[in-house]
């Protein structure tokens, strides 16, 4: 399975001069407010047939990125999956409880993260050391809350809440918690 980041760094690009495209018919719009009686700048069918142009593209870069998505296919196929690994994390009071000092996985193996809450919403998301997100999800107390995840390759990842639980849901942080090695 190909890393997020190489994913990203692809999407980069198309998306640019996709969204670039979409600011095009926001420049034709703002031209149109302020021109002149008797200036043409750009015919309406024009316009038209550019917005359906643009809807069909962006319709069309969706359908055929969708399979270059690396966590696609296991969501989509997640009842049929056996994990590899099964890792139990729990949230209380601020803190993850990991079940060991350090989370020891071995390379492309799929991995089950089930994480419980006793009392708030938090985060969970797992970051490169040069704190780019792999991925994350939302822990809800009294609901499971699990992710099914594949790793490129070895790594070293840091555990950190994603989101807002409070003024010290800033200092959930578990530095290099997660070991991707043979």
């Amino acid at each position: 399975m190909p890393d997020s980041a190489e994913v990203l760094s692809g999407f980069i690009w198309v998306y640019t001069l996709y969204a670039l495209a979409i600011l095009s018919v926001m420049l034709w719009f703002a031209l149109n407010l302020k021109k002149e009686k008797g200036a043409k700048i750009l015919k309406p069918g024009v316009f038209y047939t550019w917005v359906g142009t643009l809807v069909v593209l962006g319709v069309s870069l969706h359908v055929f990125t969708f399979n270059s998505i690396p966590w696609a296919p296991l969501d989509f196929n997640r009842d049929t999956i056996q994990p590899d690994q099964v890792v139990e994390l729990s949230v209380r009071d601020h803190q993850f409880v990991l079940p060991s000092e350090k989370i020891k996985i071995k390379p492309y193996s799929k991995v089950l993260f089930r994480v419980t809450s006793a009392d708030l919403t938090y985060g969970f998301g797992l970051f490169r050391q040069d704190h780019s997100m792999v991925f994350q999800m939302q822990v809800v107390p009294g609901r499971s809350n699990d992710l099914l995840w594949q790793f490129s390759g070895p790594g070293l990842y840091t555990i950190k809440s994603t989101e807002y639980s409070g003024p010290r849901g800033i200092l959930m942080d578990v530095p290099d918690a997660v070991e991707v090695a043979d």
